[in-house]
């Protein structure tokens, strides 16, 4: 299995914008603090957090994502774990999310995405960001409408946590890396 150090250096050889860079370390970051919660090899998940979307930005379509990076990693000796669980992550991709890792990419995923855009419009960014204030927003449809509550729902009963505390784990990764992401 390749390293961290090996993960990072191939996200950055194929992602350059820095907004889908900061997407993947907030993933990465609720990944961090799940394997925290579970007992899981925190390398392992971190990993699969931050490759997730590593093809998003040359291949975009549902055609070719998350497919082409699969492939990649795939050839960089990734192993099956990993790789499934980015394919699962993909609702169209038609792969299973049966083990851990993959339910816990699928509900971080979305999640990371609008607890960022909280972040962005507080004056506190993340500290002090608490559950309630996320649900309330998850109300407000025009905010950060690209975000798929529908996911979001779906990922929290796949994993099968209450929201609120999905919420704030997802909070509480963040947070460790909030410099990292931007804040």
């Amino acid at each position: 299995m390749p390293s961290y150090q090996d993960a990072l250096t191939l996200f950055h050889s194929w992602t350059e914008g820095e907004s889908l860079r900061r997407h993947a370390y907030a993933v990465e970051a609720a990944m961090a603090a799940y394997a925290r919660h579970l007992g899981e090899d925190e390398e392992l998940w971190r990993i699969t957090g931050l490759l997730h979307d590593m093809d998003y930005e040359k291949h975009p379509t549902r055609d070719e994502h998350p497919f082409v990076g699969v492939a990649v990693l795939k050839e960089k000796g990734y192993p099956a774990e990993v790789t499934d669980a980015i394919l699962g992550h993909a609702t169209y991709s038609g792969t299973p999310r049966e083990t851990s890792l993959a339910k816990a990419l699928f509900a971080c995923d979305e999640l990371a995405g609008f607890i960022t855009a909280c972040g962005y419009v507080r004056p506190t960014n993340l500290e002090g960001l608490k559950p309630r204030s996320v649900k309330k927003k998850l109300k407000d449809k025009a905010f950060a409408a690209a975000v798929s509550r529908d996911d979001i729902r779906q990922g929290v009963e796949e994993l099968g946590v209450e929201l609120d505390e999905h919420i704030a784990r997802v909070i509480e990764g963040m947070q460790a890396d909030a410099e990292r992401l931007g804040f």
